[in-house]
């Protein structure tokens, strides 16, 4: 046993190890509390920039104690001269600068050196450029250190074209950087505040298209190159409206859920005193609002659109915008040039042909053959729909309701085409359901043999609706049929609602002379 070193047990070690942690934590309470009791006593003097020095040094996520500090500083600041002041701010710049190797991320320490630098009579802006450029090549992904560069940015002066400059950098060394590919998104409407057409096109996707080619599978160039493809808004306007004279309603649907306040009814010139509600009692914002006249409105203006609509002697009349000529369903990449959109789609196919089962490759593709030709497209979207469920199943809910998406737009548009007022998707394995916004003018939907869910809220935007079949579902809510006011047969065979005497009362009383059927 002689010469030999006697090794604690584990017991012996936690035991220990809980004595000096009991220490350490009755020594930091002990230096907290004596700071807290000088606070309360209004003291901020050279101490107790000291005492707060010493927590923070181990602890920089004590907001109180940052607090305090600012309160001694600024009361030191009042007894100083110029020079002195700007020594005092710029030893505390050096303090933090300490904290924050302790924490990188202490929101604490970033706000305090913010709040320093506009104290400070001469901030030195290409120092903390320099402490920015330190922060992000140790982690290119402090969002403290991202949002803190954009501050010096804006008070040094530095331009648009440096700032991209350095994304370039940062992403040439790190494909995978998202950070700084969505501050490239941030910067780009800076430069350009307007697309605007290139005398190149392909260069301004140059550096996105380097970046999916030597790794496809990460997302990141991904999500930059479908903003750089398309970043407009849709614009506010009234794209549907329909009076009846019969129920002496007016309906109204925007390009967008909007909030009507400033909509206004105007007849032979006059204005209308009316009250509006939206489709559903639910919706504040709304695509669809409803109104009660017995007068016939002869035009509709609201805050930032006008509409004139001419209303006949029949019991109903509407006028409406093709959604077709007003690219409804072609927004999100329609900013381009269509020659623009072809060569990208292009590129896309020829990196499939590489990467057969690369998600985000085929979901792109995808978003460009909508941009260019929704309807011509059709099938090979339908077929990409179903590999991106084969490759990456995790996601197959996701990309089947965005097939879904697609279909009804498709038959939206198909349906103009017809200029009818039926509109059937039965047999489409739909999930979902939107853009009933558009359908304000039908008057028989077939939903059936899908795997919907529920009629949501939103289907109270079908003010004309008679007949509904939507047999041979899964639908276990009806809560979007209590809103619609010509609605007179309904068919839901094989669906999962249950009825009960009270329900089946509930569904029937709501629709006067509705046929219903479960």
């Amino acid at each position: 046993q002689h010469g030999r070193v006697k090794i604690k047990s584990t017991a012996q070690q936690e035991e220990e190890k809980r004595k000096e942690r009991e220490k350490k934590l009755k020594a930091y309470v002990s230096a907290r509390d004596g700071i807290l009791k000088k606070r309360s006593a209004g003291e901020h003097d050279e101490e107790a920039l000291q005492l707060t020095q010493q927590l923070l040094s181990s602890n920089p996520d004590f907001a109180t104690l940052w607090n305090y500090r600012r309160e001694v500083l600024l009361h030191l600041e009042t007894l100083r001269e110029k020079d002195e002041v700007q020594k005092l701010y710029e030893s505390e710049l050096h303090f933090i600068e300490a904290c924050l190797k302790v924490n990188p991320k202490s929101y604490g320490c970033w706000h305090h050196r913010s709040w320093v630098n506009t104290r400070l009579p001469q901030p030195d802006w290409t120092r903390e450029l320099g402490l920015c450029d330190r922060c992000l090549s140790l982690d290119e992904r402090n969002f403290h250190c991202w949002d803190y560069r954009r501050v010096v940015v804006k008070e040094s002066g530095v331009s648009v074209e440096q700032e991209l400059q350095f994304t370039d950098h940062l992403i040439g060394s790190n494909f995978s950087n998202y950070s700084s590919w969505h501050y490239r998104s941030t910067l780009l409407p800076q430069l350009h505040p307007q697309p605007v057409p290139d005398s190149a096109p392909n260069a301004k996707y140059e550096l996105a298209h380097n970046a999916f080619f030597t790794d496809p599978n990460d997302q990141s160039a991904w999500f930059y190159y479908r903003w750089l493809l398309g970043r407009a808004e849709r614009e506010e306007m009234i794209s549907c409206v329909y009076v009846s004279r019969e129920g002496e309603r007016v309906s109204v649907a925007f390009s967008k859920p909007v909030h009507v306040k400033g909509l206004m009814l105007v007849l032979d010139g006059q204005p209308q005193q009316v009250q509006w509600r939206s489709a559903h009692p639910r919706f504040r914002h709304s695509p669809v609002w409803v109104s009660f006249t017995s007068a016939s409105p002869s035009s509709f203006t609201s805050s930032k659109c006008k509409r004139l609509c001419h209303v006949l002697g029949s019991a109903e009349s509407w006028c409406r915008d093709s959604a077709t000529d007003q690219e409804l369903f072609r927004s999100e990449l329609s900013v381009e040039k269509s020659s623009v959109l072809q060569a990208e789609l292009q590129s896309c196919n020829q990196l499939l042909e590489l990467e057969p089962q690369n998600k985000w490759c085929l979901l792109t593709i995808i978003l460009l053959m909508r941009a260019l030709d929704p309807l011509g497209h059709e099938k090979e979207t339908l077929a990409h729909f179903q590999t991106l469920k084969e490759v990456d199943p995790m996601r197959s809910s996701y990309y089947s309701d965005l097939c879904s998406k697609f279909l009804i737009e498709n038959t939206i548009l198909k349906m103009e085409y017809a200029e009818v007022r039926v509109f059937s998707l039965s047999d489409k394995n739909l999930t979902i359901l939107c853009h009933l916004d558009q359908l304000l003018f039908v008057t028989h939907i077939n939903l059936s043999s899908n795997q919907l869910l529920r009629l949501p809220p939103q289907f109270a935007m079908l003010q004309c609706l008679e007949v509904l079949e939507a047999d041979d579902n899964a639908i276990e809510s009806l809560e979007g049929l209590y809103h619609l006011p010509k609605l007179e047969e309904v068919s839901l065979r094989n669906n999962r609602i249950l009825f009960s005497k009270k329900s089946k009362c509930f569904i029937r009383n709501p629709f006067s002379g509705v046929r219903a059927s479960a």
